[in-house]
């Protein structure tokens, strides 16, 4: 029977353009659908700007399904999984490279609901990301708007009592490109909630306010998903180049101003492909304390069976046997590994646990220092 405790769980804060997201390394999972217990009650709680770390979303990286590196899941702070998030990929790869001291020109192939994705860390430590081929087709985006003689959906909604010529591209989600005259002047609450959830996107959809500031630079605000303002999008980047260019307001590859910062967007004609390439920055690794995650308590795996002699009993699965308890409690296999595993959890205080994972951090924190100082100097 797997052992009961509070949880400790320790995390990473990354953020890009200050679209931030706590990130959990889960690689050596024994399942790639692993959640670490992760609710959407919880995940909101850990999101919370005054209650909880505060995030945009949690990361999880797990193994891989099919044929990658390893595999993504992402959770907005309303506890939605999302398809993807381009800023969040960014985050994760700055965080591999942190934890496993890759070097520029580290690339990783990781799957994501969208699909893989392929980004790779630069000289300079920021991380530009191969996107795919942006989604134009009405049904791959999802929305119910018509495909024009660009190829682009677009149309004119009535949104919260006002008209608006939009244009929708997919990134492995779903985004609607309103060109503004001014994007400061938008009531970003106001129209920005009112179009995740027009019928125009049926699974709703992520909103930026564009305004064209030459050919090669525009200037966007965010209103995502599940999440609200944020002060970045990724794949909202993107998209809105893709339908920038569509509508013959900018060329294939320009600057885009977010309120956290640029992002350097080229949708490459050779490929058709989307290259992001950004920022993404380390803020600082925590643990969670029972009391933020809640009183369910964590199960941890079962613990290794010891190594039988030649004459014991026949081997017992106790992961899979035992869910009901112990069928062998006179001579159980995993009985030592389970003692050890009692005798760490009853005879350490919760600030002896915080310590463990305090010393873990540490090491992994001192080893940043030391690359960016190798890699100044």
């Amino acid at each position: 029977m797997a052992a009961l405790a509070p949880i400790v769980l320790q995390f990473s804060k990354y953020q890009g353009l200050g679209n931030d997201f706590l990130m959990l390394d889960g690689r050596g999972a024994s399942s790639t659908d692993a959640s670490y217990g992760l609710t959407p009650e919880r995940i909101q709680r850990l999101c919370d700007r005054r209650f909880g770390v505060g995030a945009d979303g949690v990361i999880l990286a797990l193994p891989p399904r099919q044929g990658g590196e390893l595999r993504m899941r992402i959770f907005n702070a309303d506890g939605t999984e999302p398809e993807m998030c381009g800023n969040g990929m960014r985050c994760l790869a700055r965080f591999l490279a942190d934890s496993d001291g890759d070097l520029p020109g580290r690339q990783w192939q990781i799957e994501t609901l969208a699909g893989r994705i392929v980004p790779e860390l630069l000289q300079d430590g920021s991380i530009r990301v191969d996107m795919g081929a942006p989604f134009l087709d009405p049904e791959s985006i999802p929305t119910t708007l018509a495909c024009g003689e660009n190829g682009l959906a677009q149309g004119n909604l009535e949104v919260a009592g006002s008209s608006f010529a939009v244009g929708a591209a997919g990134m492995g989600n779903p985004h609607v490109v309103i060109p503004v005259d001014d994007v400061e002047a938008v009531d970003l609450e106001r129209y920005g909630a009112a179009f995740e959830v027009h019928p125009a996107f049926p699974a709703r959809t992520n909103v930026h306010f564009v305004q064209v500031i030459s050919p090669t630079h525009l200037v966007m605000r965010v209103w995502e998903r599940g999440a609200g303002p944020t002060l970045a999008c990724g794949t909202g980047a993107c998209a809105t180049l893709v339908v920038a260019h569509l509508l013959g307001l900018a060329e294939r590859c320009a600057r885009l101003d977010l309120p956290g910062g640029p992002l350097e967007i080229d949708w490459d004609q050779a490929s058709g492909h989307v290259f992001m390439a950004g920022p993404a920055v380390a803020v600082f690794d925590g643990v969670v304390t029972p009391e933020l995650w809640g009183d369910e308590p964590f199960e941890l795996e079962a613990p290794a069976p010891v190594q039988k002699q030649p004459d014991a009993s026949p081997a017992v699965d106790c992961a899979s046997v035992c869910t009901n308890g112990c069928i062998r409690p006179e001579a159980c296999p995993s009985a030592e590994a389970r003692a050890r595993v009692d005798a760490l959890l009853n005879g350490s205080s919760l600030d002896d646990l915080v310590a463990l994972a305090t010393n873990s951090l540490e090491s992994r924190i001192r080893s940043r220092f030391d690359r960016d100082t190798s890699q100044g100097s």
